[in-house]
This record gives structure tokens, sequence and C-alpha cells, in this order.
């Protein structure tokens, strides 16, 4: 394994390749043009569909913010408008970083599985609805996971921060079932409290964090097994003063 350099470099390169080239730009353009546009689209479904039953908009952007989808379609935008316009403001640097990135990336994978294996058969969506429908479940999860295999070096991940990579589902399991419990609205058939009760709800969650888990070791080994790119955790860096940092 090699060690980061010893020399810090007045211009850390950009990540998530210290020269992106022109297809890893292209690449995280298209996912970010095609998340927004699908975002957009299921928006203006959601809304006009509530409002139409004499709901107000507040009631289906709030709707909308309720299934993980959405929630991870926008997270994914975000980071790859990020990478794609290679932006120096802080947070863009921040999701530049290849352990952000792929956390992105699994979060969006795991969304695109658990639609794909659970919830499809649940309904058929046609037209224009259909192709929205896919975009958000199929191209964006699988365009994210060719580009992390293609683009995203190896990384050095601590425990702790691999940790933190439960946050995002368990705060959306935690939000959900209380915002459930107000409104009596579940966004999933397996998460409903009102129809299993939370005994059965508490064990459908404990099996897709589980699922997640083995989704993120998939993930990690094959981050393990990649070339040493000398891309460092910067929390691990950042405790060594003579080590050069990348942002």
């Amino acid at each position: 394994m090699t060690e980061p350099s010893r020399n810090p470099s007045p211009h850390p390169p950009d990540l998530p390749l210290p020269t992106p080239s022109t297809a890893s730009l292209a690449v995280a353009a298209a996912i970010a043009m095609i998340a927004w546009l699908a975002f957009a689209a299921q928006t203006d479904i959601t809304v006009a569909r509530l409002v139409n039953r004499g709901y107000t908009v507040f009631d289906g952007l709030a709707r909308m913010s309720s299934y993980l989808t959405n929630v991870t379609v926008l997270l994914t935008a975000l980071c790859f408008t990020c990478v794609a316009t290679r932006a120096q403001f802080p947070i863009a640097r921040f999701f530049r970083k290849p352990t952000v990135i792929t956390a992105v990336v699994v979060y969006i994978v795991f969304v695109g599985i658990a639609y794909n294996a659970l919830l499809r058969y649940l309904w058929t969506p046609s037209g224009y609805r259909a192709i929205v429908n896919e975009s958000l479940h199929t191209i964006v999860p699988a365009l994210s996971a060719l580009y992390w295999f293609l683009f995203v070096p190896r990384f050095h991940l601590s425990l702790r921060r691999c940790a933190l990579w439960l946050v995002y589902p368990l705060l959306y399991l935690s939000v959900t079932l209380w915002r459930g419990s107000l409104s009596d609205f579940y966004p999933y058939p397996f998460i409903n409290v009102t129809e299993l009760g939370y005994e059965r709800v508490f064990i459908n969650a404990a099996m897709l964090v589980i699922a997640f888990l083995v989704l993120m070791s998939v993930f990690l080994v094959i981050n393990h097994r990649r070339d040493d790119l000398s891309v460092a955790d910067p929390e691990v860096e950042s405790g060594d003063s003579t080590s050069g940092r990348i942002d």
C-alpha cells in the first residue's frame, strides 16, 4: 500500500480523479441531468395529483419528501452536479470526495434494488409516468453505479466514518415513522404501522438495514481490491500534520 504524499500540494487535485477525464465529466453530467429532470417531473406529477384531490402545493411537496426515492434522487442530482461542474464552493468540494460519492451511490443503488425487488409489481405506470419511474428507479441507479466502477479511485475509510453512512437511512426511517404517527401516511407497505403494527415494521426495518449493510460491504470490498491511487480519507490525513491533504 503506497503512503500519501508527504509534500502538500499548493493546488489540491479535483476529485474524484486528480485529472477528471472528458468521459468522467460527461457521465457525471448525464447522471445529474437525468436525475434533475426525473425529480422535477415526479414533483409535477405528485403535486398535481394532490392538488386535484383538494390538497395544497405544500401538501404535495411534503408527500414528495416522504419517499426515499425522491430524497435520494435529489441527493444524487446535487452530488453529480458538483462533480460535473467542478465548482469550488465548499459544498461542491465535499460532494466530490470519493467517500461521499461512494456513500451517495450506495444510497441510490439501494433505492433501485429495493424498488425492483419489492415494489415494482405493485403498480404498472404507462407512458410519461413509466419513463419517469424508470429514470428514478433504474437509469439513475445504474448510471451512478457505472460511474463509481469506472471513475472513483480507491480510498481509505475509517470505521467511524463508515458507520456514519448509516445515518442517512436510519434518519429516514425514524422521520418517516414519526411523520406517519402524526398523519397516518406511510409511503411503503412494509413500514405501514397501521396495517402491520410496530413489531412487524421494526422487523422489516431491521431486514432493510441488514440489506443496506450487505450492499455497503460489497462496495467496500470492491474498493479494497482496487489499485491504490493514494486518495486517503481526509479525516485520517488531518491527523498527520506532515501529510498532503486532499479536499
